[in-house]
């Protein structure tokens, strides 16, 4: 077995800087890390101060007769939706594990890191910041899915759902039945789903996932910024 022993894929920061975020990424089920090279990329030129890491699931994918040259989170074989909150449960432990030794390691808070996962390791991600509070402050799940819809919002999360219309291996209502139970949940989601594509990390969508980490505002932030403004309001009316 494969035990975290060390990324698979690091890109760091130039001239041994101390990053000042945290990616990891997690690959898609019977794939490795090399698989989230693309996306390790991406956020490697819009964030130069951070470290992007990516390992290999700490399972050899048993997928095919005799197993094949990729890692797994968790078996999927015989894998049905009564079977999956209770294969992700034990494989998230771990996973977990992972997170919290790379941020130490870096002397990042957790806000400052962030989960990025392909299908099954999407799945992880997802399961991993509704199962342990401050584990990451966002999370970008392509072509994903929750083991099993939410109970509650992941408390000061933002979750980037990221899908294909035409998958046909985790269709894409998966990603909207998850964003619409977080909303209603009050969390902070963001669902993107693109026409004519498959399974797949494909470019557009990675393209989507930086302009959300850009652009989008948790409407925590929000709320903090109006309460704080109605503080000081009244407190210019108690001076007046």
């Amino acid at each position: 077995m494969n035990a975290y022993s060390a990324p698979a894929l690091a890109l760091l920061p130039s001239g041994g800087v101390a990053p000042e975020l945290l990616f990891l990424l997690f690959h898609g089920l019977g794939a490795d890390a090399q698989q989230m090279q693309a996306l390790a990329e991406a956020l490697r030129a819009q964030y130069p101060q951070a470290a992007v890491l990516s390992f290999d699931a700490p399972e050899p994918f048993d997928g095919v007769p005799g197993g094949g040259s990729g890692y797994q989170w968790f078996s999927a074989q015989g894998l049905d939706d009564e079977s999956y909150p209770g294969r992700v449960a034990a494989a998230l432990p771990g996973f977990i594990a992972r997170v919290r030794t790379c941020a130490a390691q870096y002397g990042l808070a957790w806000e400052r890191v962030a989960l990025g996962g392909f299908s099954q390791g999407a799945i992880m991600a997802l399961e991993a910041v509704q199962a342990e509070p401050q584990l990451a402050g966002r999370v970008l799940a392509f072509g994903g899915r929750h083991a099993q819809l939410p109970a509650h919002a992941p408390e000061q999360v933002s979750v980037h759902l990221l899908h294909g219309m035409a998958d046909t291996v985790l269709p894409y209502q998966y990603a909207v039945e998850s964003a619409q139970t977080l909303v209603r949940l009050g969390g902070d989601v963001t669902a993107d789903v693109r026409p004519g594509i498959g399974h797949e990390l494909h470019p557009e969508l990675i393209a989507k996932a930086m302009e959300q980490l850009r652009t989008f505002v948790p409407a925590r932030l929000w709320r903090e910024a109006m309460l704080a403004a109605a503080e000081q309001e009244r407190q210019e009316r108690t001076t007046d």
